[in-house]
C-alpha cells in the first residue's frame, strides 16, 4: 500500500498545474492532498495532445470530462467558482467533450457546465441525460420518466440551464420499463429534426434495447460503466456497439477511484460519499482489501511504463477500441493532470495480453453496485444477465 501511495504522490508532485495558473482552494482536494506544491511546479505544462475519435459519426476528443463529481456523489458539491475554473482549464488543456446530466445535483452540474462553456460553445461537444423525473422547483426525485411529453419538457429546461440552443448528445439515463424504447428514440429523433438535439444516446442499456432503439433512430453512443475491474460491457454491449458502429463511453472509468491504489480499510471518505452512504459492495473494508490484487496488476505495469495505475487503466480502455471514449471526472486538479496525461502512455499488444492474462487469474469481489441501484439497470447490462432472446427492460410498443 505504501509503495502505491508514494508512487502516485511523487507523480502528482511532479505535475505543473500551479505554474500554468490553475489555482483551487484546499477544500476541493480529495483525502491525502491538501495543497499545491509550488516548489515542484514550473511554467511548463506536461504535453498531452488529445487525438480525435468517433462516437458513431460524432467527433470528440479521445478523453472527455465527466461533470458529475462537481455536483454530488463523492462528497458535497463543489463551489461554482472552482468548478467553472476546472472545466475551463480542461478546455485549455484540449478537452472538447463534456458530460453532465439533469439529475447531477440535480440541475447544478448542468448550470455550471453551461456557464463554464458558454465562451467556447461552438468548439465543444456537450452531452447530457434525461430519464429521471425531478420536480423543477423542489428538486424532489420521483423515479424514472421517459414519457415523450416529459422528454420534451426536460429538454427545454436543459437548454436553459446549459445556456445553449442545442444539445450535442442526449442520452436516456436509464431504460424506462413503462415506455417503449421506440417512443423514446422517436421523440429524440424528432428533437434532432427540430435542431434542439444533434445526437441520440443510451445509458445503462443492454443489447436488446440498443438494437430496438437503433432500428427506430440511429444511436450515436452508449454510456455504460466500464473499467479494468468492471468488465460487464464485454459480454454483449461492446460487441453490439462495434457491430452497429456505435461508440462506447465508459462511465466510472477509474473504478470509482479504487484503481488509483489509494483505498484500503479505514479510508477517510468525505461526507455524503455515495460509495459509503449507498453501501457499494466493492467499497466495504473487506472487499477493498480482497480486491487489492487487481490494483497490483496495474501497478506492476505502471512501474514499467513510468506511469500510475490510473493511467494504465485509462490507456487500457483507449487501447480496447478506437470507438471508446472514457470520461473521467474529478474535482482534484492533481488527478485531472494525471488523467489527461494518460494519453501519453502507450500499451503494446503484448502489454495488453499481459494485463488480460493477469486479470483472468484474479477474482473481483463484490458487485459493482448495490442491489437497489443495479435494479434500475437494463437486462444484459450486468455480468450474469443477458438480453438475448428478450426485448430488454423496455416494453414492446
Amino acid at each position: 500500500m505504501e509503495t502505491n501511495q508514494n508512487t502516485r504522490r511523487n507523480f502528482l508532485k511532479s505535475t505543473v498545474l500551479t505554474g500554468a495558473g490553475l489555482t483551487f482552494g484546499g477544500s476541493l482536494l480529495a483525502s491525502g492532498a491538501t495543497s499545491f506544491h509550488k516548489e515542484n511546479s514550473s511554467n511548463k505544462i506536461i504535453s498531452s495532445e488529445l487525438k480525435k475519435r468517433k462516437l458513431g459519426n460524432l467527433e470528440v476528443t479521445e478523453l472527455g470530462f465527466g461533470c458529475m463529481n462537481i455536483a454530488w456523489a463523492y462528497g458535497p458539491e463543489t463551489s461554482k467558482e472552482h468548478a467553472i475554473a476546472l472545466i475551463r482549464k480542461s478546455y485549455e488543456h484540449g478537452i472538447r467533450f463534456f458530460d453532465t446530466a439533469e439529475v447531477y445535483g440535480p440541475f447544478y452540474s448542468e448550470e455550471v457546465v453551461g456557464e463554464a462553456l458558454k465562451p467556447y460553445r461552438n468548439d465543444v461537444v456537450i452531452s447530457t441525460k434525461f430519464g429521471f423525473e425531478v420536480d423543477p422547483v423542489t428538486k424532489a426525485r420521483k423515479g424514472l420518466n421517459s414519457q415523450p411529453k416529459y422528454i420534451r419538457q426536460n429538454v427545454e429546461r436543459m437548454l436553459k440551464r446549459l445556456q445553449t440552443d442545442h444539445i450535442d448528445l442526449l442520452y436516456q439515463h436509464r431504460v424506462d420499463p413503462n415506455v417503449p424504447i421506440e417512443d423514446v428514440a422517436g421523440t429524440v429523433g424528432d428533437l434532432i429534426k427540430e435542431g434542439k438535439v444533434k445526437h441520440f444516446g443510451l445509458s445503462s442499456a443492454g443489447e436488446a434495447t440498443i438494437r430496438r432503439a437503433h432500428k427506430e433512430y440511429p444511436v450515436t453512443a452508449v454510456q455504460n460503466e466500464y473499467s479494468f475491474w468492471t468488465r460487464d460491457p464485454e459480454h454483449e454491449v461492446l460487441p453490439t456497439c462495434q457491430e452497429l458502429g456505435i461508440g462506447l463511453v465508459p462511465w466510472s472509468p477509474l473504478g470509482m477511484g479504487y484503481l488509483s491504489g489509494q483505498f484500503a480499510q479505514g479510508f477517510p471518505f468525505r461526507e455524503n460519499d455515495l460509495r459509503v452512504t449507498a453501501s457499494f459492495p466493492r467499497f466495504s473494508d473487506e472487499n477493498m482489501i480482497k480486491n487489492r490484487p487487481i490494483v497490483n496488476i496495474l501497478q506492476k505495469m505502471a512501474h514499467e511504463k513510468n506511469a500510475t495505475p490510473i493511467q494504465i487503466n485509462l490507456a487500457w480502455l483507449l487501447a480496447k477500441s478506437p470507438n471508446i471514449v472514457p470520461i473521467p471526472g474529478t474535482i482534484n486538479p492533481y488527478h485531472f493532470e494525471e488523467n489527461i496525461t494518460s494519453v501519453n502512455v502507450e500499451l503494446t499488444k503484448d502489454d495488453i495480453k499481459t494485463l488480460e492474462d493477469a486479470f483472468s487469474q484474479e477474482t473481483v469481489y463484490g458487485n459493482r453496485a448495490p442491489e437497489a441501484l443495479a435494479a434500475a439497470h437494463d437486462i444484459g447490462v450486468n455480468i450474469g444477465s443477458s438480453s438475448k432472446g428478450t426485448n430488454g427492460k423496455s416494453p414492446l410498443k
